[in-house]
């Protein structure tokens, strides 16, 4: 079946923030008194803000009430934003550009399905905040992958049926959460060995062997 438009999730795959991340939440959980460590970032992956949060306070040796996790999420999402404005184009993945340019040549549609409230400013920073045909994020859901949501959301945006989209993920719960929109899979960076993918990209130069041979 042909595929029609490509949907890519952001951070993981055409930009590396875990670093910006993985910095904003040890300076909330140092002052916090939290002990976290790279693998407690890794179990953060692809996860929402809130839900990574949880993951986090299962070290704290008190509790939080639901007021107080949005302070601390908020707090979190300062720093992050601040560490954000380091970024620039040459933070664009390896092949990011080539790849969208090839998608636009060939008359497929492009997308951003991701559930960072932050695409916005990502995308500025990066050189590619008008790059794309629809652009799906945290700022228009209700429900983080692995709910579908976002991706269908995207489809919609682009008129293209799911079965005809391919999503781009470097996460397990993208690559569930594109299961269950009905679209085909391919993975990147920590999802490469995932066994929900349909084919497997070591770069982003590799996608064009997918849709155009």
């Amino acid at each position: 079946m042909r595929i029609q438009a490509v949907i890519f999730d952001l951070d993981g795959v055409l930009v590396h923030t875990d670093r910006y991340h993985y910095e904003a939440w040890q300076q909330l959980a140092d002052e916090e008194g939290i002990s976290f460590d790279v693998s407690i970032n890794d179990r953060l992956r692809g996860v929402s803000r809130m839900e990574s949060l949880d993951i986090i306070l299962e070290k704290s040796l008190r509790s939080y009430t639901k007021s107080e996790k949005e302070a601390l999420a908020d707090r979190k999402n300062g720093y992050y934003r601040e560490l954000l404005h380091q970024l620039t184009p040459s933070d664009a993945a390896d092949s990011a550009v080539s790849c969208i340019d090839s998608c636009r040549r060939h008359g497929v549609k492009i997308a951003i399905g991701s559930s960072s409230r932050n695409t916005p400013i990502i995308l500025e920073r990066i050189g590619l905040a008008h790059a794309f045909d629809a652009i799906a994020d945290g700022n228009q859901i209700a429900r983080s992958k692995p709910d579908p949501e976002v991706f269908l959301l995207a489809a919609q945006q682009l008129g293209v049926d799911p079965a005809h989209c391919l999503v781009v993920e470097d996460a397990e719960a993208g690559l569930a959460a594109a299961e269950r929109a009905g679209m085909s899979k391919a993975a990147i960076g920590a999802a490469y060995e995932s066994p929900l993918a349909d084919f497997r990209l070591r770069s982003l130069a590799e996608l064009a062997g997918i849709l155009f041979e």
